[in-house]
C-alpha cells in the first residue's frame, strides 16, 4: 500500500534542484526570470485579482510548453521513452501547477462562517482559509 501525501503540507515556493550538481545552462538562464516572477508576485501580495492574473498566465505558459514544444520533444522508441519517465521520476516527477480548486475553497469559506472559533483553533484549516 502507498502512503498518501500529507494534505496539509505546503508547495514549495520555488523550483527544487537536485543538490548534487552544478545548475545547468538552462536553469541559469531561468534564475533571473524567476526571480522577476517572484518579485511581481510579491509585489502584489494583497491584491489577488493581480495573482490570479499572473497564475493564469504562468498556467497557460505551462501548457503551451507542455502541449507544444514538450510534446514533440518525447522520444518515439519505447526503451528512450521509458528512460525519460525514470528520470522523470528520481527527479521529481511530472512538472505540474496545481490549481485550487473553487469549490473547496467557497465550501472553507462557507465553513469559517459557521464555525469561526473551530476553524481559528486549527491552523491548518484557518491557513487555507
Amino acid at each position: 500500500m502507498t502512503a498518501r501525501p500529507d494534505a496539509t503540507a505546503q508547495a514549495p515556493s520555488a523550483p527544487q534542484f537536485e543538490v548534487s550538481r552544478e545548475p545547468t545552462a538552462l536553469e541559469e538562464e531561468l534564475k533571473p526570470l524567476l526571480s522577476k516572477i517572484t518579485e511581481m508576485a510579491t509585489s502584489r501580495g494583497g491584491d489577488p485579482q493581480a495573482l490570479l492574473v499572473l497564475l493564469r498566465h504562468l498556467e497557460q505558459l505551462h501548457r503551451s510548453i507542455q502541449d507544444g514544444p514538450f510534446r514533440s520533444s518525447l522520444p518515439s522508441e519505447r526503451s528512450s521513452l521509458f528512460k525519460l519517465l525514470q528520470d522523470m521520476e528520481l527527479k521529481g516527477g511530472w512538472p505540474y501547477i496545481p490549481r485550487l480548486q473553487l469549490r473547496t475553497f467557497l465550501d472553507l469559506l462557507q465553513e469559517k462562517e459557521l464555525h469561526p472559533q473551530q476553524l481559528d483553533s486549527d491552523p491548518d484549516l484557518a491557513e487555507a482559509a
